[in-house]
């Protein structure tokens, strides 16, 4: 199991969501965060004073797959995300030892 972390625009969230719900994701946790990379912010000018805005508004998505799925998924996330601009995101991914239901206590894949 593979837990894939995709950091996005708040704009690109429906159609990731979309997107997703076509392969067959079932389930996802999303988070508005905030951060910056090589875009590095913006100015603003608010009532005529300059301000410099450092941390940009991204959504992060949380799904728990199976490993032969990772590759879809990241795929479907790249292809429904991507504009092509700064800022677009990133995706991680990291492995998972275990994942129980709380509700049934299945282990494992059936847990996902």
């Amino acid at each position: 199991m593979k837990k894939i972390e995709a950091i996005i625009k708040p704009f690109k969230l429906d159609e990731v969501k979309e997107t997703l719900h076509k392969l067959g994701i079932q389930g996802m946790t999303i988070s508005e965060v905030q951060g910056f990379g090589r875009q590095k912010g913006h100015k603003e000018i608010y009532r005529g004073a300059e301000y410099e805005v450092d941390f940009l508004p991204k959504m992060k998505i949380e799904i728990v797959v199976t490993s032969d799925m990772v590759d879809s998924v990241v795929e479907a996330i790249v292809a429904a995300a991507k504009t092509g601009k700064i800022g677009d995101g990133k995706i991680f991914i990291i492995p998972i030892e275990e994942a129980i239901r709380i509700r049934t206590g299945e282990s494992g894949d059936s847990a996902i």
